[in-house]
């Protein structure tokens, strides 16, 4: 196809060609950041936990007036839900991955560390706090029950030993955190440092999210054998041995502790998935936000296409016709009108990628976006090339089916 005549015709059609290449240009730039930015939350949706989730419901309670002996009425919970039918086991944490809020604490390997290593989230729980999260050792152990301590007791002993406590406590931390600490090294009976608080790793766990995402973290956490009570923020967590009795198992878990006490506020029961669905809403929302505006840039500019394309088939009657008479095949119509269509949409493509890392530069600044990755361009430019051949395609087969005596007499 000779480009030529094409770019001459163009030539004459600046501000047409220019407003199509300015709008394909914008389409381009938009929907890679919109499709970069679908595919971040998409990820995040499917983040795993490391916990068994849809094993999992959870219940929190909260005590009107002051609790007296909260950590015995907990003690007299834990074994009332043990005893609910279906449940497998039950643990009482402080906090579960995908939570809007989350305690963390930062982690050295020295004392006198001028920066931590890291910042790690802080889970405290109980005995059956590994078995019922289904959390998988990777390394060294579980905590040894003389090692829990109810919370309370560890606040009297840093409140009276100048904030230490009476002896050096267990920890066990993730894979991603215990390489962060000692990379390439066996972190198993290690010592560490929270502040100046030291303590040592017994144990390595395959994985346990972060309840939600630290600076762009999601892997840093440790877990403490320590016991909160109901009125101390303490979740009772239950794992059932059918995920399809989650709900039954829930209504007799809210029985059954209020039978054990019913002065206190039931503040939530809900399964792990519906603690998930309700973290992901926005990021749900966002995503079809995004996706409906793509569709919709695209079906304006496909339209803008059609429209200029049936616009210079009218104009260039005549021009169709006399190269019509003196040769020119259908499908050579069709070529220049395709051609011309590919050339307009490639340079359009070349601006919009400049604009795109513009625009990405822009969302990096103020909404903390990652940069735009190179792979995200390719399809873009794909995506608007079919959809550039498809738009002109019709006015183009009309151009084409121009008969030669009715071109040139019509003009």
């Amino acid at each position: 196809m000779e480009i030529r005549p094409i770019l001459s015709t163009l030539r004459r059609h600046k501000t047409a060609a220019a407003l199509i290449v300015v709008e394909i240009a914008l389409t381009c730039a938009i929907i890679c950041n919109a499709l970069f930015i679908v595919g971040q939350r998409w990820e995040s949706l499917h983040q795993t936990s490391g916990v068994a989730e849809h094993e999992l419901v959870v219940l929190s309670l909260s005590g009107v007036g002051k609790q007296v002996n909260a950590d015995a009425r907990a003690q007299e919970d834990l074994a009332a839900l043990r005893a609910v039918p279906g449940v497998t086991s039950v643990a009482m944490v402080d906090q579960l991955p995908f939570r809007y809020g989350s305690n963390n604490s930062s982690l050295g390997t020295r004392p006198d560390q001028p920066t931590p290593t890291l910042s790690a989230a802080m889970y405290v729980g109980d005995e059956g706090t590994l078995r019922t999260l289904g959390l998988r050792l990777a390394a060294g152990r579980d905590f040894r029950p003389d090692e829990f301590m109810n919370w309370s007791e560890l606040m009297d002993q840093l409140g009276t030993h100048n904030g230490m406590p009476l002896k050096t406590m267990p920890l066990i931390v993730t894979k991603a955190t215990a390489e962060k600490l000692f990379p390439g090294q066996a972190a198993v009976g290690r010592q560490v440092y929270m502040a100046n608080i030291p303590l040592i790793i017994v144990g390595v766990v395959e994985q346990l999210r972060r309840p939600n995402n630290w600076n762009g973290n999601t892997s840093y956490s440790m877990l403490m054998p320590l016991r909160k009570h109901y009125d101390q923020g303490g979740l009772y967590v239950l794992r059932v041995s059918d995920p399809a009795r989650r709900a039954q198992v829930l209504r007799d878990a809210v029985d059954a502790v209020n039978r054990v006490d019913p002065s206190r506020l039931v503040m939530q029961n809900q399964t792990f998935d519906e603690r998930r669905a309700d973290y992901f809403s926005n990021d749900r929302d966002m995503m079809g936000l995004l996706i409906t505006l793509c569709v919709a840039l695209l079906v304006v500019t496909a339209l803008g296409i059609v429209g200029l394309a049936s616009f210079w088939v009218g104009q260039r009657t005549r021009q169709i016709g006399v190269r019509r008479a003196l040769g020119a095949t259908r499908g050579q119509i069709l070529g220049y009108f395709q051609t011309e269509n590919f050339l307009l949409v490639t340079l359009g493509i070349a601006l919009g990628m400049v604009l795109a890392f513009a625009l990405n530069q822009l969302l990096m600044r103020h909404y903390e976006l990652p940069r735009l990755p190179l792979a995200y361009l390719p399809v873009g430019a794909l995506a608007l090339w079919v959809l550039g051949q498809l738009a002109v395609l019709y006015p183009a087969r009309r151009a084409a089916a121009i008969p030669p005596a009715i071109a040139t007499r019509s003009a």
